[in-house]
Parts: C-alpha cells; structure tokens; sequence
C-alpha cells in the first residue's frame, strides 16, 4: 500500500533556492531542481525575471517621487485614490508571478515546518552565490529580451517626460501652472502615461503572455490611465487658452 508522507515534499519553487545557494551541509534540493523538466525551470526564471523588471519600476518611481517632483503645498490626494495605489502595488506583483504563487505558498510552508522540527541550529546556512544567479538569466528566450528592450525603451521616455514635468515648478512654494513640452509632450498630453503603457507592455511581452492574470493587469492599467489621461487633457484644455489642440491625451491619433 502506498504511504502518504506526513510533511509535504517541498514544492518545485524551492529549486529556486537550492539553484541559488550552496549550503554548508546537504539540502536535498540540489537534486530536486535537477530532476525538474527544463520548461519548468525556464517558466520559473522567467517569472523571476519579470518580477525583477517591476522592481526596477517600483524603485525608479520611489525615486522620482522624492527627488523629482516638487508637490505643491496645496495638493492633496483622494482617499480612494491613495487606497487604489496600495492595492495595485501588492496585486500587481502577484499578477506577474501568479504562475508560481501556489509552489511559493507551498514552499513556505515546508521550510516554516521544517524550521519548526530541526529548530534554527539545525538548518543549513545558506551562502549566495552571485554566478548561479547569472547562469539562468543567459538561458532566457528571445521574447524575455524583447520584452526587456521595450521595458527600457518605455523607461527611458518617463525618466525624461517626469524630469520636464519635475522641472516646470522648482520653486515648490509657487502654484502656477505652464504649458510642459518636449519629448513626447509634442504628441500627447500624458507621455509619461503612455510610457507607464510601454513599460507594462514590455513585461506583458516578457513574461510570455501566457497567464491570463498579466494580461488582466495590463488591462487594469490602460483604462486607469486613459482615464487619468484624458481628465488631465481636459484640464490642459480648460487651463490654456493657447494650449495645442494637435496633442491627444495619451495616445496618438486615438485618444
């Protein structure tokens, strides 16, 4: 009769950690993550990858948000508004990585309850070591790549349309309002919203495109922005008397 084991094989998301570190004593993961078939390992990096691309988003943003903009000291933000921004920042990271969310849950729970019999003496002391972390990155496919390309490309273009925008009010104390140009600003009203499209696109490329929760959260973003973008056309609008009226809100020649 076969036997059920009384603790939960560790999942295959743990061949993470054992392809990362090299341990003092035997983990038993080293093979584990051997035996795994090769388009899992690729599907696990690649997810990895993609998270690491909305890191990189996430610090840039936190960055600019200090040392970029100069906030009026009037502005305020909307309750609802600042409540969405929290629940986008905690669901869009698990949209991306909502392939291997369940093995990450499952891995979590092996290694708490493999803390809880061994206790902290008896588990093995993890090193990183930094040329297995290259190693996968160099196997990626081609649309890992590509999706990267757009995601700097998309970078690149917000990085210069928030400096234009960081710039118009250095004087933090003063509340008036200009006309922003340059960049794409000679196209649309909202460049750095249509970078923000380019840079979801990129990791939707990335990422495969194959899990439905991506393409969710992509959806997500468009309609936020657009809408974000054409009340903020509108307010250009009603703002400037000789404000271009060639510009579109977000993007060019359809909205």
């Amino acid at each position: 009769m076969k036997m059920t084991p009384l603790v939960p094989e560790p999942s295959s998301y743990s061949t993470i950690a054992s392809h990362l570190v090299v341990s003092s004593n035997s983990f038993s993961l080293a093979s584990f993550w051997s035996s795994r078939p090769r388009e899992h390992k690729y599907r696990v990096w690649r997810t990895v990858f993609v998270l690491i691309l909305m890191e990189i988003q996430v610090l840039r943003r936190l960055y600019e948000t200090e040392h970029v903009f100069h906030y009026s000291p009037s502005a305020r933000m909307h309750i609802m508004g600042y409540l969405t921004g929290l629940f986008y920042y905690v669901a869009a990271p698990l949209s991306l990585a909502s392939s291997c969310l369940p093995e990450a849950i499952q891995y979590l729970r092996y290694q708490i309850a493999e803390f809880i019999v061994k206790g902290r003496a008896r588990m093995p002391d993890l090193v990183i070591d930094p040329s297995h972390l290259l190693k996968p990155l160099l196997k990626l496919g081609w649309t890992q790549w590509i999706g990267a390309v757009i995601f700097i490309w998309g970078s690149l273009h917000q990085i210069r349309c928030h400096a234009i925008l960081g710039s118009l009010r250095e004087h933090k104390d003063s509340d008036e309002y200009v006309i922003p140009c340059g960049d794409w600003f000679s196209r649309v009203s909202c460049p750095h919203y249509l970078a923000e499209l380019v840079i979801y696109l990129g990791m939707l490329i990335a990422s495969g495109g194959s899990d439905i929760s991506v393409w969710f959260l992509y959806l997500f973003v468009i309609t936020n922005l657009s809408f974000a973008a054409v009340q903020t056309h509108k307010w250009y609008l009603q703002k400037f008397e000789d404000y271009p009226r060639s510009r579109y809100a977000i993007i060019p020649f359809v909205c």
